[in-house]
């Protein structure tokens, strides 16, 4: 048992270095890449210790989760986002959920820039700076054939072993981030898409949309604050900072 254990750690290490930097490139400077995947090994060691074979979900699948559960067990305990940055994100955040209530539709950039007094540049640094706050893991998530709608996998386990549907959405919450994915614009949705259903990086991402890098992280930002906007709206603001899956980050 032991050597199969030891099997399974050697050949799944390169996953976890894999989820470490996906994670890291979205998170400030001040994350350790290697405390992330010191992380990791520990997730991917309860998983070898816990999995047991399960017709829905591989090993790599389940290992996935208790890996990306530990890098944010430990993102959790190191209080890794700055104050200063969740509070541009709340002050995003509480514009667009004002404007939706106004307006009855998503805000645009310049709309959201003059309801905070800021000039176009200077809501696009604002962005910037607001960069890191999560709001779920988007890789928990596919799309239907039309891109429009969010599924939660089947086969997906949660970083402590639970019906993800239970243990991390609950309720209607499933339903509710549906709505907010499908309500943002169709721009950001591609963005989301291709991100998190086509797997690409951020260079990718800026040469299919004909944008810069800084660009598809700015509008990244806006997009998971939308989400959390809406999210707030339908009363699941107990823990936001709880509800993460991202990065998304």
């Amino acid at each position: 048992m032991q050597g199969q254990e030891s099997e399974l750690i050697e050949r799944h290490a390169p996953l976890v270095r894999k989820l470490a930097l996906q994670l890291v490139a979205r998170l400030p400077s001040s994350v350790e890449l290697d405390d992330l995947i010191q992380a990791g090994m520990i997730g991917l060691l309860d998983a070898v210790r816990r999995y047991q074979k399960m017709p829905q979900a591989g090993f790599e699948t389940y290992a996935t989760q208790r890996i990306r559960g530990a890098m944010l067990d430990e993102l959790r305990s190191q209080d890794w986002l700055p104050r200063s940055v969740r509070e541009k994100a709340r002050r995003i955040e509480q514009a667009i959920h004002a404007l939706e209530q106004s307006l009855g539709r998503a805000p645009r950039e310049s709309e959201i820039a003059a309801h905070l007094e800021l000039g176009q540049d200077e809501y696009l640094m604002l962005l910037q700076d607001a960069q890191g706050v999560q709001i779920l893991h988007y890789e928990d998530f596919e799309y239907d054939g039309d891109g429009l709608e969010a599924v939660m996998r089947p086969d997906v386990v949660t970083a402590n072993g639970a019906d993800p549907l239970e243990s991390l959405l609950g309720g209607n919450l499933r339903e509710v981030l549906v709505q907010a994915i499908d309500a943002l614009p169709e721009r950001e949705k591609l963005l989301l898409a291709l991100l998190h259903q086509e797997n690409m990086n951020l260079k990718e991402v800026a040469a299919v949309m004909g944008v810069t890098e800084g660009r598809v992280c700015q509008l990244r930002t806006q997009a998971i604050n939308r989400i959390r906007a809406r999210i707030r709206d339908q009363g699941w603001d107990q823990r936001p900072d709880e509800l993460v899956s991202m990065q998304i980050l």
